[in-house]
């Protein structure tokens, strides 16, 4: 039986120009100027097509097995191990079953084709992935903002890491944003008070769900049977605001702030290092040179006029709102702790003492404390500004006559640890 060659396309064109050689219609040199080699390397084809025909034109190893194939033996044995005992069992675990227990050594992808020819297919099948559908951007101003924040070297070698924490309007991409040295509340609560003082409450919020969003306390049984919801400080606010909070699920379901802050790692930057800012202080003051032109090159039209914005009550005080709120007993001594310190409240006209009182104190994102008594302020208390504000975390200034014991906090605290509420 006469046996078949087939040529590749690049062999086919060999062949043709051997037999326009042969009839003289090209001369040698031309020949291999077509092919693309020397002259001498076209003899040597040229005689094995004279010795071989066209079979001497094919690669000498087609049609032979590799070398590194492995043995029909072991192929076959393979073949039986998984018909008897191993079909269901997944190729990296069946490679080191076969090599413990049958001595059998080869390649992960040895092992995958020898499955795919004998159809015994991995059992483990891939999830399906989720089908995405686009979201339309909200109509008008206001609607939906999406907030998160970037941890980067923003100074780049200049100052250390910080955490831009950004809202972003989805109907006209405005951006608001703040640098602060972690990613906590007060960076957001910072944010969103910019917004509603100078634009207006908007009605809802996109976020991820991180604890400075949900909180992170698990809820007791009785708790859960009550109803009963422990709010971070942050989601507390929206809900007196009027805000209502939505979250994602994925990265890829906020993906306008996520594209915006690919944006501000190039161009903001850059901006930074122009204005040779070094410092937390120096960055927010050359954000806010930068926010302007910003927005002004990457806001769009919203698709309908108008905003749902609203616009902020002047009656009413933002340090009321924009803070978090600790619930406390007062000792029979008239002072409280806070953190590490023992906090001391005044004489006050409105009591003779606050023994037993229950008060509510406000920290605001400077650090600072206030103390209300049903509603009045009874003591204040500032914060050492040469300590990061934290929340629920209060350094009282040096030699404050209002502090009666303070132990400087040693335990470490992570640098870009996410705000706990409480």
């Amino acid at each position: 039986m006469e046996e078949r060659i087939t040529l590749t396309l690049k062999e086919i064109k060999r062949l043709k120009v051997i037999e326009m050689t042969l009839a003289k219609q090209l001369r040698c040199e031309e020949a291999a100027e077509k092919l693309g080699i020397s002259e001498r390397h076209f003899y040597r084809i040229l005689n094995r097509y004279k010795t071989g025909g066209e079979q001497g034109l094919a690669h000498a190893s087609r049609g032979r097995s590799s070398p590194k194939r492995l043995p029909t033996e072991i192929r076959e044995q393979i073949s039986t191990l998984l018909a008897m005992e191993y079909a269901d069992y997944n190729s990296l675990h069946l490679l080191g079953v076969l090599e413990k227990e049958h001595h059998i050594n080869l390649s992960y992808s040895s092992l995958q084709n020898i499955r795919r020819e004998l159809g015994y297919i991995t059992p483990r099948k891939k999830k399906a992935a989720k089908h995405r559908s686009r979201r339309d951007a909200s109509p008008i101003v206001g609607m939906l903002l999406q907030a998160d924040a970037s941890i980067h070297p923003w100074l780049e070698d200049r100052g250390p890491k910080l955490a831009l924490h950004a809202f972003i309007d989805d109907a006209d991409n405005r951006v608001w944003a703040t640098f602060r040295d972690q990613e906590d509340t007060f960076g957001y609560m910072l944010v969103l008070r910019d917004i509603c003082l100078t634009q207006g409450i908007p009605m809802s919020l996109y976020t991820d769900r991180r604890n400075v969003f949900q909180g992170n306390q698990k809820l007791s049984i009785e708790d859960q049977l009550n109803g009963i919801e422990h709010k971070s400080h942050f989601k507390t606010l929206l809900t007196r605001l009027g805000v209502h909070l939505l979250q994602a699920t994925s990265p890829q379901a906020k993906g306008r702030i996520e594209r915006l802050f690919g944006t501000l790692q190039d161009r903001l930057v850059k901006a930074l290092r122009k204005a040779r800012a070094s410092t937390l202080e120096q960055a927010n003051l050359a954000l806010a040179d930068f926010l302007p032109d910003f927005n002004r090159s990457f806001m769009k039209t919203p698709a309908q006029p108008g905003s749902a914005f609203v616009p902020w009550n002047q009656d009413h005080s933002p340090d009321d709102y924009f803070c978090c709120r600790f619930s406390r007993r007062v000792r029979n001594d008239n002072t409280f702790t806070f953190h590490n310190a023992v906090l001391q409240i005044p004489p006050s006209p409105f009591r003779h003492n606050f023994a037993r009182a229950e008060i509510v104190v406000l920290q605001f994102p400077s650090g600072d404390l206030k103390v209300l008594h049903n509603g009045a302020t009874i003591a204040t208390f500032q914060h050492d500004p040469s300590n990061p504000a934290r929340v629920e975390r209060f350094f009282p200034m040096p030699q404050a006559h209002q502090t009666v014991h303070f132990l400087p906090d040693f335990s470490p605290t992570p640098e870009y640890d996410l705000a706990m509420s409480t």
